[in-house]
């Protein structure tokens, strides 16, 4: 019985974690207003993606170290993305997920923003 009292003491310190981390972020937006998530990446460049072409080192080359990496079926993705939150204006939000195949060539992409274009 003692382990099944540490195993819920385990899973209640992980759920504290969790809701530290939503108050600490409740707490900046309360003060500041506003939240950034990820980091910028030049939006601009991505019209030079070619799938089929251009490899994993091109687009560190073109956009730096991805925000995330991940495995989206057995193909490796690198995400960048850029989120803004503010609770006095709008909020912005631009990603880009990019899958590679296993030779490391890009084999497909989705690009999202809020922003409108010009």
């Amino acid at each position: 019985m003692g382990n099944m009292y540490m195993n819920t003491n385990s899973l209640n310190l992980g759920g504290l974690r969790k809701l530290a981390c939503v108050g600490i972020m409740v707490g900046v937006l309360g003060v500041s207003g506003c939240a950034s998530i990820g980091h910028e990446f030049p939006a601009g460049q991505i019209s030079t993606i070619r799938i089929g072409e251009t490899s994993q080192n091109d687009i560190y080359a073109t956009f730096g170290a991805p925000w995330r990496k991940g495995i989206d079926n057995g193909m490796k993705t690198w995400t960048y993305g850029n989120y803004q939150y503010s609770l006095f204006s709008a909020h912005s939000a631009e990603d880009l997920v990019i899958k590679f195949d296993k030779r490391n060539i890009v084999s497909a992409y989705t690009f999202n923003t809020t922003k409108r274009s010009k």
